[in-house]
């Protein structure tokens, strides 16, 4: 059972994976030498658990501990109990949830691992938004693809605002982080999947006639200039999404969820 520890000091050397939890730079580094993640809320913290990830520490606000005592009684990690103004003292924001846990970081899968039994797989290039990780994670768990494929400088889906987004779906979908990027085309054809640039180019066919393959990955680009010349070349289809006259392009979770429900429909 965990241990509760109340504490009324928020400088608190134990809670020094919880400062700072605004500074997205800061806290990307950190999390990542520290080897955990930030779980906010009653509900993620239940279902990083469920999904097998281990608890290094809690810091809860009393009203929590009833909600949560099926968690603390499975875990032998110190539970810091403060009131909500501390916590926001430590957070450097209010905790309206009112329960953070630090949990600690799983190994990352191997992409051939992800993509082994994978029909349907989004890829995603260079989204650097937290925000849109999260996004598109819900929007590919939700729709029924099998797995997310990431470049090397996507954002962390582990990152706290990404998990709170997706919903915890980052922690039930399969998805991993490619080194090699400039090969993935290949890696991609080789495991025998057929791949969907979502792209404005000239050549790019309307989403609304394509017919998906037996394998497919769906392939998108980040917030700003989209996918990179080279996936839109190596690419086996160039595809977009029609739209009404005057407006090019969507945000990218919402072309991301028009896609994978018309690829998963099929």
């Amino acid at each position: 059972m965990a241990d509760l520890i109340a504490l009324d000091d928020a400088r608190d050397e134990r809670l020094r994976d919880y400062t700072d939890l605004r500074d997205v730079q800061l806290r990307t580094t950190v999390e990542q030498e520290r080897g955990i993640y930030i779980a906010e809320g009653e509900k993620v913290i239940h279902r990083a658990v469920a999904a097998g990830h281990t608890p290094k520490s809690l810091l809860l606000a009393p009203r929590w501990l009833d909600n949560l005592s099926d968690v603390l009684e499975a875990t032998d990690a110190p539970a810091y109990v403060l009131t909500e103004k501390a916590i926001e003292q430590v957070t450097g924001f209010h905790v309206h949830r009112g329960a953070l846990a630090a949990m600690q970081r799983p190994q990352e899968r191997e992409p051939r691992e992800v993509l082994a039994a994978a029909r349907r797989v989004l890829v995603a290039e260079d989204l650097v938004d937290h925000t849109n990780i999260g996004a598109i994670m819900r929007n590919a768990a939700a729709l029924g693809f099998d797995a997310v494929l990431l470049s090397p400088r996507c954002a962390d889906p582990l990152y706290r605002r990404s998990i709170k987004v997706a919903m915890g779906a980052v922690f039930s979908l399969p998805w991993a982080r490619l080194d090699d990027w400039y090969g993935a085309p290949a890696l991609l054809r080789e495991l025998g999947f057929t791949t969907y640039a979502m792209t404005l180019a000239d050549d790019a066919v309307s989403l609304e006639d394509v017919e998906p393959a037996e394998r497919a990955a769906v392939i998108v680009g980040s917030e700003g200039p989209g996918l990179t010349e080279h996936w839109q070349r190596e690419a086996d289809h160039r595809v977009i999404i029609p739209m009404a006259a005057g407006i090019d392009s969507l945000n990218v979770a919402a072309s991301t969820a028009i896609a994978c429900w018309h690829f998963s429909r099929r």
